[in-house]
C-alpha cells in the first residue's frame, strides 16, 4: 500500500511538471501581450530604438533615436564558379574593402570583385577555416583552422599549433583580437595570446568556471570577454582583476527553458557577441539577450527567430545576426527581419515581424542556402557564409 501510494504521488508530480513545461513552452510572449502597437511595415521603419552607447570609459549612457531596421536585397551569391575554393562556407569577415572567406577547401579573399584562394601550401595552417578576424590595431588577420591558428602578415602566414606555441588545441573554432590580445576558442579550453609579450595563457575546467575544455566562441568589450563553452553557458572574464564569472541557465532543465528570462535559454551555448552594451548568446535550442540586468530568450514559435538550431552569431550597433540551420534572422530587441530560400529556385522571401504582425517580401534571387554558419556586416552590406556559397546582401531603400 506504501508503495502504491509513492507511486502515484510520483507520477503525480512528473504530471505536473510536464504540463506546467507544456504552458510555458505555448505561453503568448509577454513582449506580444503588452505590445499592440500597429506599426506600417511597407515604410520599413518601424519603431524607436533605445540605442546602448558606451562612450568613453562608460556604458551607462542612453541615447533615443530613430533607427531604421535595415532589410537586406539585391542579393549576390557566389560558388567555387566564382572562384571560391568550395561551396561549404564557414565564415566571413568584411576588411575594408576587402572580404575574407572560410570555407571547407582554403581561406579566399574578395578583392575588386574577384577570389583568390590561400591553402596550406601558401603556409596556412589548415585548409578548413571556420574562423577569422582582423585585429585593428595591426591589420593582421587571424585565422581558425580545423588544424591550428594562423596569422596572414605581410603576405605570409604563421602558425600556432600544439607543438610549437602554447595553443591550447589545434582544433580552433573561433578567434578574436581584443586590443594586443589575440583570444581562440579551441577543442581544448579558451587561449589568449598577448601579441607583445608572446605569451599564452590557457582557460580550462581546472582555472575556469568550465564543466569541460570544450569552447566553442568568444567576444570581446568594456574590458571584458565572454566565452560561449559546451554545457557552461557564459563564462566572463575580466582583464583587470583577472577574475570570472558565469552566466549559466538557472532552472538547469536541459530539455526546455522551464523558466524563461531568467538566464541564457540553455548552458550548451555556441556563440556569444557583445556589442552595444548588449551580450548575445546562441545555443542549439534558442536565442539570449543580455542587457547587463535583464535576460530575454527568443524562440522560433514565439518570435520571428527562423529556428532554434543556431550555428552562429554576430552583432553590429543594436543589430544582432543570427547563423541557423534554417534561414538567416536579423534582430533589434524589437523587429525580426529572417530571409529564407525556396527549396526549388534560387527565390526567396524576407518575412519581418514586429510584435502581431508579419510581412512578406519577395526576394529574386534570396541567399544562396538556408543552412547559415557566419556572417558579418558593415554600413548598407552583409555578407553570409552558408553551406552553399557566400551571399551578398545590400540594405533596400
Amino acid at each position: 500500500m506504501k508503495k502504491n501510494s509513492l507511486k502515484f504521488v510520483f507520477i503525480t508530480s512528473v504530471a505536473l511538471v510536464i504540463i506546467f513545461a507544456a504552458i510555458l513552452f505555448l505561453r503568448k510572449p509577454a513582449k506580444a501581450e503588452k505590445s499592440e502597437r500597429k506599426e506600417n511595415l511597407n515604410e520599413i521603419v518601424l519603431y524607436h530604438q533605445d540605442k546602448f552607447d558606451p562612450g568613453p570609459g562608460s556604458s551607462s549612457s542612453v541615447i533615443k533615436e530613430a533607427k531604421a531596421m535595415p532589410v537586406y536585397g539585391h542579393w549576390q551569391n557566389f560558388t567555387t564558379k566564382d572562384g571560391l575554393p568550395s561551396d561549404k562556407a564557414y565564415a566571413v569577415k568584411i576588411d575594408d574593402d576587402r572580404v575574407w572567406a572560410g570555407t571547407h577547401d582554403g581561406l579566399a579573399l574578395y578583392e575588386n570583385g574577384k577570389w583568390r584562394t590561400y591553402t596550406s601550401e601558401d603556409g596556412l595552417a589548415h585548409n578548413g577555416v571556420v574562423s577569422i578576424d582582423v585585429s585593428e590595431t595591426t591589420g593582421d588577420v587571424w585565422v581558425g583552422t580545423l588544424g591550428g591558428l594562423s596569422r596572414f602578415s605581410e603576405g605570409k602566414f604563421e602558425t600556432f599549433n600544439q607543438f610549437n606555441s602554447g595553443l591550447p588545441n589545434d582544433l580552433v573554432y573561433n578567434v578574436c583580437c581584443y586590443g594586443k590580445d589575440v583570444w581562440v576558442a579551441t577543442g581544448g579550453g579558451a587561449g589568449r595570446y598577448n601579441t607583445e609579450t608572446k605569451q599564452w595563457e590557457i582557460f580550462t575546467e581546472l582555472n575556469a568556471p568550465m564543466h569541460e575544455p570544450w569552447t566553442y566562441a568568444l567576444s570581446g568589450g568594456e574590458g571584458k570577454v565572454w566565452i560561449a563553452a559546451w554545457g557552461g553557458g557564459v563564462i566572463e572574464y575580466n582583464n583587470q582583476t583577472k577574475k570570472f564569472r558565469d552566466y549559466t541557465d538557472p532552472d538547469g532543465f536541459m530539455e526546455i527553458d522551464l523558466m524563461p528570462d531568467d538566464g541564457p535559454v540553455h548552458d550548451i551555448t555556441t556563440a556569444t557577441y557583445y556589442a552595444n552594451g548588449i551580450i548575445w548568446v546562441s545555443s542549439y535550442f534558442g536565442l539570449s539577450r543580455y542587457d547587463g540586468k535583464n535576460w530575454n530568450g527568443y524562440f522560433d514559435h514565439d518570435s520571428g527567430l527562423a529556428s532554434n538550431f543556431i550555428n552562429n552569431l554576430k552583432a553590429k550597433g543594436p543589430i544582432v545576426y543570427v547563423c541557423s540551420d534554417k534561414g538567416f534572422s536579423t534582430f533589434n530587441g524589437e523587429t525580426w527581419v529572417t530571409y529564407k530560400k525556396n527549396e526549388n529556385d534560387e527565390n526567396g522571401k524576407a518575412i519581418i515581424t514586429n510584435g502581431k504582425e508579419v510581412k512578406e517580401v519577395a526576394q529574386t534571387p534570396s541567399i544562396s542556402h538556408n543552412f547559415i554558419i557566419g556572417a558579418d556586416a558593415d554600413d548598407d552590406v552583409v555578407w553570409v557564409a552558408t553551406s552553399k556559397g557566400v551571399s551578398r546582401g545590400e540594405v533596400l531603400r
